[in-house]
C-alpha cells in the first residue's frame, strides 16, 4: 500500500531525511517511531504529497507521489495530531461536511453517517456541538471522520496524545476493529507501549535516516537483555557503583533511577536485598528499553 525508496530532503543545509526506503503491506499496522526532530513528520508529509521530496520514489495505493498526490489523498485517510473539528457545526455535521470534501454524493455521505457515529461510540452525541465533547470522544470523531471516504489506508499521527487511559483503551480497540476489517494504518507515537501493542512492524528513525526495522518482539529479543531491574533511592548511586556495573549486562544511572539490563537478574536481586531503603521493580524487556538504547536518554526539542 505504500513504497518508499532513497527519500531525502533537505531543508537549507539540514538534511532531515537521509535516505529512507521502507514499504508498507495491505492490511499491516506500521509504526514510525523517534525522537522530536528524527525526520517522521517530514517523511510522511513527503509520502502524502505535501512536501516535494529531493530525491527518492513513493508510491501510495499503487499512485506516484508527489506526481498523483492529490488523487492518491482522495483515497486514505488521514488523522492529524490536533484535532481540527470545525466549531460551528455539530458531531454529524462535521462527518457530513468532512464527506462533501471529497466530493461524496450527499446521499451517500447521509447513509455512511450512522455507521460513522456508531463506530465512534458517539450515536447519542450526533447532534451535540463540538464543544460538549470530552477530549477523548473529540479523538474519536477525527478517527470516524478519517473513514467518511471509506479508506483503504490510514495515517494516524500520535492519535492518542492527551487521553487519558480509559479513553486510549477505547482508541486501540477501534484501531484493532480497522485492522481486523483490513485496513492498513501508518502510526506515529510517542507511546512505545502503544507501538508494541498496535503494530506489526516498526521503523526507529533518528537523525534523518532509519537506524532499526523489524516487529516490536524482535527488535525486543534482539536488542535488550529479558530482564529489567529499576532501582530508585537515595542511595542509588552509591550501589549502582558497588554492584550494577558488575552483575548486569548492561547499566545506566538517570538521576535517581538504575535501570539495570540483565540475563539473570538473581545475584543483583541479591544485593538489593541489603537496602531496604532502595525501592526495587522487576519487569520483562520493552519496546520504550529499545528506543532508548537506540536513540538515548538525551532530551530532545
Amino acid at each position: 500500500m505504500l513504497t518508499v525508496r532513497e527519500l531525502h530532503k533537505k531543508f537549507g543545509a539540514l538534511e532531515v531525511v537521509r535516505g529512507v526506503s521502507f514499504h508498507v503491506d495491505a492490511g499491516e499496522c506500521y509504526g514510525l517511531l523517534g525522537p522530536n526532530g528524527a525526520g517522521k513528520t517530514t517523511t510522511l508529509r513527503c509520502c502524502l504529497g505535501l512536501t516535494a521530496p529531493d530525491a527518492g520514489e513513493i508510491t501510495l495505493d499503487s499512485l506516484p507521489v508527489p506526481a498523483r498526490a492529490r488523487e492518491a489523498r482522495a483515497r486514505i485517510g488521514v488523522v492529524p495530531q490536533f484535532d481540527n473539528l470545525d466549531p460551528d457545526f455539530t458531531v454529524r455535521e462535521n462527518l457530513e461536511m468532512f464527506g462533501r470534501y471529497f466530493g461524496l454524493p450527499r446521499a451517500a455521505v447521509a447513509a455512511r453517517v450512522p455507521w460513522l457515529l456508531d463506530y465512534a461510540g458517539l450515536t447519542d452525541k450526533a447532534d451535540a456541538p463540538i464543544e460538549a465533547l470530552s477530549g477523548g470522544m473529540k479523538r474519536r470523531l477525527t478517527i470516524a471522520r478519517a473513514l467518511v471516504n471509506d479508506p483503504r489506508v490510514l495515517f494516524l499521527d500520535e492519535p492518542t496524545t492527551g487521553l487519558d487511559p480509559q479513553a486510549r483503551h477505547l482508541v486501540w480497540q477501534r484501531l484493532k476493529r480497522l485492522l481486523g476489517e483490513g485496513r492498513t494504518i501508518i502510526l506515529t507515537t510517542h507511546f512505545m507501549d502503544e507501538a508494541q501493542r498496535l503494530c506489526d512492524r516498526v521503523a526507529i528513525m533518528d537523525r534523518g535516516a532509519f537506524i532499526a526495522e523489524a516487529p516490536p518482539h524482535v527488535l525486543i529479543d534482539r536488542e535488550i537483555e529479558p530482564a529489567v531491574i529499576e532501582v530508585y533511592g537515595d542511595r542509588v548511586g552509591a550501589w549502582f557503583e558497588a554492584h550494577a556495573k558488575r552483575l548486569a549486562e548492561r547499566a545506566e544511572l538517570t538521576g535517581e533511577t538504575a535501570f539495570c539490563y540483565c540475563r539473570d537478574p538473581e545475584p543483583l536481586l541479591a544485593t538489593l536485598a541489603a537496602e531496604p531503603e532502595l525501592r526495587v521493580l522487576r519487569r520483562s524487556a520493552n519496546l520504550e528499553d529499545v528506543f532508548l538504547k537506540l536513540t538515548g536518554r538525551d532530551l530532545r526539542d
